[in-house]
């Protein structure tokens, strides 16, 4: 509810109502403090490339890049910030009402892709695995898009069938069969990482929308035994999490376990300030995709106990705005934007706990990459779309709170 405070003739009273034409007052229209947050990571992120790339092209699997001597990962990072954050900029102007239009369309639309991966000729294959959809100019990855493309289905899936969230049929199992779908051509390709985030994604975002209590603990303990089976029939999954508990055996070491001892003994030196920037000597060759998927190692080494508890500081702070703004969102009756903002939230938290888990051998190894931070195009880009929702929604909070219109 708003009050009014008294005021006399002459003076412009501080809660009229503002059209589409004159939106300004002292409120900030959007979250200055969110957006300066997301470019401090994409920029320590693309500082933390560069040192981490600064000796591949000493590598012989990296000979191609050597023309461009030691800067080459640095020049595509800085151009993919720079990319994200003009599109991001295009995706704030959307209505999330629109989103929500063309969420169903965008599900089916990234299902395509995902398919077309699989086809030879189309999909690139990279360290086994087959991932990349090879464009004319630009190789793009569709499990990344799929993320924050299942935020939205999902987010507009529980508004639409609100009235049937407690029951199995017309429920829950239409959304399983899509995400079971989702999930079938992930693990063709094989993707289990992007998988279990769309897995938390979805389970998430229908837990927070209301489903039966009763089913979604059945899930839950039904998706263990899925994701538990996966690892028990594929033998390379399984000598991995075995490497995992016991990494310092001597052929853990130098075989299934070798990134994770590295990334550890990257964190060991690290200590508590690090050796400083451009010091890690892990990056040397020693451990693999430091750029990458152990981003986070290179961080610890370089900046320490004190860079790497700044960095899960910042992650920590943009999964609790985007939780605050999903709240404020449901409470003006925004219930897609809300769920959507949530989502978003539990998409970011997750992929970045699953990584840091990984780097710091709480978890399997995995191959997630640390959101706006680790090289890579596709990542980045999908990061600062999902983010610029995020935004979009606080900022149509902030209008529709001072009585304005959308």
């Amino acid at each position: 509810m708003a009050f009014q405070m008294p005021f006399r003739f002459g003076q412009k009273s501080a809660v009229t109502p503002i059209d589409g034409r004159a939106r300004q007052s002292k409120m900030m229209e959007y979250d200055q403090p969110l957006v300066w947050v997301t470019i401090i990571l994409m920029l320590l992120g693309m500082v933390m490339v560069y040192s981490a790339s600064i000796s591949l092209p000493d590598s012989p699997r990296f000979a191609n890049y050597v023309r461009w001597q030691n800067t080459y990962f640095l020049q595509r990072q800085a151009m993919f910030v720079v990319v994200s954050l003009v599109i991001g900029m295009f995706v704030f102007r959307t209505r999330i009402a629109t989103l929500q239009k063309w969420a169903p369309y965008l599900f089916i639309g990234t299902l395509v892709l995902l398919v077309m991966v699989l086809i030879p000729g189309l999909g690139s294959v990279v360290n086994g695995s087959r991932r990349w959809l090879s464009l004319v100019v630009i190789k793009i990855q569709p499990s990344e898009l799929m993320k924050v493309v299942a935020v939205l289905y999902a987010a507009d899936y529980t508004v639409r069938k609100q009235e049937y969230m407690h029951k199995l049929t017309k429920g829950f199992l239409p959304m399983a069969a899509a995400v079971g779908f989702v999930g079938l051509l992930l693990l063709l390709e094989p993707d289990l990482g992007a998988f279990g985030v769309i897995v938390c994604i979805t389970m998430g975002i229908l837990f927070l929308g209301g489903i039966n209590a009763v089913w979604f603990g059945g899930i839950g303990v039904m998706l263990v035994a899925i994701f538990g089976s996966i690892i028990a029939l594929s033998k390379f999954r399984r000598e991995r999490y075995f490497a995992y508990l016991n990494p310092w055996d001597e052929n853990n070491a130098m075989n299934k376990a070798y990134q994770l001892t590295h990334s550890l003994i990257a964190f060991g030196r690290g200590e508590i300030f690090g050796v400083g920037l451009g010091g890690s000597v892990e990056k040397l060759h020693y451990l693999p995709e430091a750029h990458t998927d152990f981003l986070m190692a290179v961080i610890g080494e370089e900046l320490g106990l004190v860079g790497v508890l700044v960095v899960i500081a910042m992650f920590y702070w943009i999964v609790k705005r985007a939780f605050d703004i999903g709240r404020q969102a449901i409470a003006i009756d925004q219930t897609f934007a809300g769920l959507t903002a949530k989502g978003i939230g539990i998409w970011i938290g997750v992929q970045t706990f699953i990584n840091m888990g990984v780097n710091l051998g709480l978890l399997p190894t995995k191959g997630l990459t640390l959101p706006l931070m680790s090289y890579g195009g596709t990542g980045v880009v999908i990061n600062c779309i999902g983010l610029a929702i995020l935004l979009r929604i606080d900022y149509e909070n902030r209008v529709l709170m001072r009585g304005g219109r959308l």
